[in-house]
């Protein structure tokens, strides 16, 4: 009766790490969050920042913004128990804007410290951004991690040119155009800074949808979870019958 006991404790033990191997998101490098935006508009972006070593906590985390192509307005959500700092400065080049206008300086860097990421924890940081370019496929954001020893990963890899991923990705925000008819859900990029906090004030509204596009994802890998798990319970009953019989 024992060995029956352990065959099924063993199918079921199995069936319960494969479901939490499917509900919990894959935590990895830093990414952008969600990934995609809307060429021309507005979005809210996460960076979330995984902490990936057992001996140390992060206390650091600086993203480089782009100066190829800038983003005339930033603003960042405060996160308890973390210090931020927006870092505006001179482009290495003038840059005209979609609208036509001259950029001199914009957004170079934002820093987030004094908190901590535990080993096994993630942290996200948020930031509505935008008028985002209407003419570019990506948005490159290499980012700084510093861990408690000392020790600094930067996330800042190009892509490798057969298509394979680096070992230190840089996050990147694909953009794409707005389907016809689409709302970009954002403001032309000839918009004043007033206008511009409309975008950030609906954003911080929808965090009650959790973060809006995540939770399809989410819902998904919870579902896939649930099914893997009757599967394998199922597994477990069938294996006992066949050992009683």
């Amino acid at each position: 009766m024992t060995s029956y006991v352990r065959r099924a404790a063993a199918v079921t033990a199995g069936a319960l790490a494969l479901t939490l191997g499917l509900a919990v998101p894959a935590l990895a490098h830093v990414t952008v969050n969600p990934g995609t935006a809307v060429q021309g508009g507005w979005t809210k972006i996460a960076f979330r920042v995984p902490n990936e070593r057992d001996n140390a906590s992060t206390t650091k985390v600086e993203v480089e913004f782009p100066t190829d192509h800038p983003l005339p307005f930033v603003s960042v959500r405060p996160v308890p128990g973390w210090d931020v700092k927006l870092t505006r400065g001179k482009l290495p080049k003038p840059v005209v804007s979609d609208a036509g206008d001259t950029i001199t300086e914009s957004v170079l860097k934002i820093t987030w410290s004094g908190g901590k990421i535990e080993s096994g924890q993630f942290q996200e940081f948020e930031a509505s951004v935008g008028p985002l370019p209407k003419n570019v496929d990506a948005l490159t954001f290499p980012t700084v991690q510093t861990y408690s020893g000392g020790e600094k990963v930067k996330w800042a890899d190009a892509p490798k040119a057969d298509g394979s991923e680096p070992e230190h990705p840089a996050p990147v925000l694909k953009l794409v155009a707005a389907e016809e008819g689409e709302d970009d859900h954002g403001v032309a990029a000839s918009a004043s800074p007033v206008a511009a906090a409309a975008p950030t004030v609906a954003a911080a509204a929808d965090d009650d949808d959790d973060e809006g596009g995540d939770t399809t994802p989410a819902l998904v890998l919870g579902g896939i979870g649930l099914v893997a798990g009757l599967v394998g319970a199922g597994a477990g009953l069938t294996a006992l019958r066949r050992s009683r019989g």
